[in-house]
């Protein structure tokens, strides 16, 4: 009889769902500049199958744009989406690149964009593989209410931080979300 009860508590363990991610943290951070390269997008675009930003990386990745950043603060790869139209369907610029500790000129074919100082809800996403990953944490954000996230969202700047030399297949993401 024991082994039975052992047995279940056994299935019924195996069978309890995933622990739930972390609440986010919110941070104070102070300005920072990020030189990379850019496409000017939209969420509905993005999410429609027409996007733009996997040929960004893509490109990114394939001409060495990463090493040619001048001024890197360190080999963290930020990819930061700014300049909201309105909310996460609407547009926005999206730019991938570097943390510089000097911004004042981007090479040829990349640009320089500021993070603004202020207060960001940091989620973590899941581990996994990247295209798993990121949609899954971006509708976590988007789910998440004021009282959630720690605050509202300012639709500003939000920024991912990609560790250092990251697995496509394995990793695991910062995400910090502009708030008030």
């Amino acid at each position: 009889m024991l082994t039975g009860f052992l047995f279940m508590a056994i299935c019924m363990q195996a069978q309890s769902p995933a622990a739930a991610p972390a609440a986010p943290k919110v941070e104070d951070q102070p300005s920072f500049a990020v030189v990379g390269v850019s496409v000017h997008t939209s969420g509905a675009k993005e999410a429609g199958g027409n996007g733009e930003i996997p040929a960004l990386w893509t490109r990114a990745m394939q001409d060495g744009t990463f090493e040619r950043i001048p001024n890197a603060a360190d080999n963290k790869i930020l990819a930061i989406y700014t300049d909201y139209s309105s909310d996460p369907n609407g547009e926005y610029t999206y730019v991938v690149g570097k943390r510089v500790t000097s911004a004042d000129k981007a090479p040829d074919g990349m640009i320089a964009v500021t993070i603004p100082a202020g207060k960001y809800a940091v989620v973590e996403s899941e581990k996994g593989a990247l295209p798993d990953i990121m949609p899954k944490v971006r509708m976590r954000i988007q789910g998440m209410t004021a009282g959630e996230l720690g605050g509202t969202r300012t639709y500003k700047t939000d920024y991912d931080v990609f560790p250092t030399g990251f697995n496509w297949q394995d990793t695991q993401v910062e995400v910090h979300v502009g708030i008030k």
